[in-house]
């Protein structure tokens, strides 16, 4: 029986069924005003034991990609990253004007009050892929991290 039960685990931790051990804290993405066609999704990240986010996804964008936010040179740049740290025991802020999400070619409308889901790709320190599911709360086309102060959606492992 023992051995069944322990096949069985074998199994569920081969399958990816288990999310990374990645922490995702207030998710939630600015709304928009019919015919836009981009936005930002923002929320906390942290992982005990460290994690990269190698990748993102949404069935409400074309194109969903990790954007950087930094100076260069004096003047504001913004950029796709394909990895984002997450180191051990530390968070990470995806908000405007740094680290952020963007939904680009997007395929409807977002309205306050919908949910958005986006899938995350979490590179462990084993360089496993794994899928963190998170649902994020659409807010006001005016949103900024004040409003992150609301405590909803909280989705993970």
């Amino acid at each position: 029986m023992r051995s069944q039960a322990a096949a069985a685990l074998l199994a569920l931790f081969s399958t990816g069924a288990f999310a990374a051990d990645l922490d995702v804290k207030t998710p939630w993405v600015r709304g928009t005003v019919a015919g836009q066609k981009a936005t930002g999704a923002f929320m906390e990240l942290s992982a005990p034991a460290g994690a990269v986010v190698v990748g993102v996804a949404s069935p409400v964008a074309g194109v969903t990609e990790i954007h950087e936010m930094k100076m260069d040179g004096g003047v504001m740049k913004m950029r796709p990253t394909p990895r984002l740290e997450v180191p051990a025991g530390k968070t990470v802020s995806l908000a405007p004007g740094g680290y952020h999400v963007m939904l680009m070619d997007l395929r409807q409308q977002l309205k306050k009050g919908d949910t958005v889901p986006l899938t995350l790709q979490v590179e462990t320190k084993d360089k496993k892929i794994q899928s963190v599911e998170v649902k994020a709360e659409v807010r006001e086309l005016t949103a900024s991290t004040a409003a992150s102060d609301h405590k909803h959606g909280h989705q993970g492992h």
